[in-house]
C-alpha cells in the first residue's frame, strides 16, 4: 500500500491560480471583465496575467518576495490577483484609505519589493516612501494608468500596460512548492491598534474561494458587480471565485447608489457583494426603482440595520 502514498502525478498543491488556466479553457471566449469601454475574455485575461507574472519575474522578484498594490476595483487590480503570485511572489493589497504614516509602515514591515499603484494614489505611495529610514532599501514603483480618465505623464515610473506588452505570453508560471507555501499578504486597517498582518496560503486560498462559492450557491458564468474593495480580504475570494466559474466581472473606479442601479441594469448583474454601508446607500438612492431581474447580495464586515433590510 506504500505505492498509493502521494506523488507528483496524482498529488498537485492546491492553489486558486489554476482556476485562470481553467478559465481560458473552459470559457476562453467569455467576457471576463468589463471596465467602461474596455472588455476582456477569459482568454486575454490569462495571456495578460502571463505576460505581467512574466514582466514581474524579470525584474528579479521570486519565491516569497512580497509585491504591493494600491488601486480600487480597476481591471488592474483583478489581473494583480493572479499575477503576483503566478511570479512566486507574495500579494500584499492595501486600502487606498489610509495615510502615508500607516501605508509607510506597511510597506517597510513586508519588505516590499515592488509596488503597483493607481494614479489617483500615486501621491500617497511617494510619499509614504519619502517617510522611509536613511539607508533603507526602496521598493520600484509601477504605476497604474487609465485610458478612461487624464493621468499624469508617467515618464519616471514603468507602467502597467507597458509591462503586459513586454512579457512573455508562454511563461511558465511559478507553481507552489508546496500548497502551504504563502500567496497573500493582508493587514487590518489598524482601527483598534497597529495594523496586524495575515500571511494565507495557497490551499487555504483555495479552500476559501471554493466554499464562497459553494456557501452563495453562486451557478455558472454569474454577472458580479465589484463594489465590495478588492483590498478589503482580497474581494472576500471572488476574483479567484469568478474565474473557478467563468462569471463576468463588472469592475467600477467608484459608485454612488444610481452609479450601482445603472450598471445592474446595463449589464445584467446576477451577484454583488458589500458592507452594510451599501446596502444602506442603495436603500436609500432615489433611483431604487424595482429592476427586472432579482440580484443576489452577500453582505459581511457588520450586522446590516434591520430597517435596511426590507427594501
Amino acid at each position: 500500500m506504500d505505492s498509493l502514498k502521494p506523488r507528483a502525478a496524482n498529488s498537485s498543491p492546491l492553489t486558486p491560480l489554476g482556476f485562470l488556466e481553467r478559465a481560458a479553457t473552459v470559457y476562453g471566449n467569455s467576457i471576463s471583465i468589463v471596465y467602461n469601454s474596455t472588455t476582456y475574455t477569459w482568454s486575454d485575461t490569462h495571456r495578460r496575467c502571463l505576460q505581467l507574472a512574466s514582466s514581474i519575474a524579470s525584474l528579479g522578484i521570486k519565491r516569497r518576495h512580497v509585491v504591493s498594490v494600491v488601486a480600487p476595483n480597476i481591471p488592474a487590480m483583478y489581473e494583480l490577483h493572479f499575477a503576483v503570485p503566478m511570479a512566486g511572489a507574495i500579494l500584499n493589497t492595501i486600502n487606498t484609505r489610509l495615510d502615508a504614516h500607516t501605508v509607510s509602515v506597511l510597506l517597510r514591515h513586508s519588505e516590499s519589493k515592488l509596488i503597483f499603484v493607481d494614479y489617483l494614489s500615486r501621491s500617497l505611495i511617494l510619499q509614504a516612501i519619502s517617510l522611509f529610514p536613511p539607508n533603507t532599501p526602496l521598493p520600484l514603483l509601477v504605476l497604474i494608468t487609465d485610458d478612461e480618465h487624464e493621468a499624469p505623464s508617467p515618464s519616471d515610473h514603468a507602467t502597467y500596460e507597458s509591462m503586459v506588452e513586454r512579457g512573455d505570453s508562454g511563461f511558465k508560471w511559478v507553481r507552489p512548492e508546496s500548497e502551504w507555501d504563502p500567496m497573500i499578504l493582508n493587514y487590518t486597517s489598524g482601527t483598534t491598534s497597529s495594523p496586524k498582518g495575515v500571511v494565507h496560503c495557497h490551499r487555504g486560498t483555495f479552500i476559501v474561494a471554493l466554499d464562497s462559492l459553494i456557501e452563495w450557491s453562486v451557478p455558472k458564468q454569474p454577472v458580479y458587480l465589484w463594489t465590495l474593495p478588492m483590498f478589503h480580504a482580497n474581494g472576500w475570494s471572488f476574483p479567484w471565485g469568478m474565474a473557478a466559474v467563468g462569471g463576468t466581472n463588472i469592475c467600477l473606479r467608484k459608485f454612488d447608489g444610481a452609479v450601482i442601479y445603472a450598471a445592474i441594469r446595463e449589464h445584467r448583474v446576477t451577484h454583488m457583494c458589500g458592507a452594510p454601508v451599501v446596502l444602506n446607500m442603495l436603500s436609500n438612492s432615489p433611483d431604487s426603482e424595482p429592476l427586472s431581474t432579482p440580484v443576489q447580495i452577500m453582505t459581511a464586515g457588520a450586522p446590516p440595520p434591520a430597517a435596511v433590510l426590507p427594501n
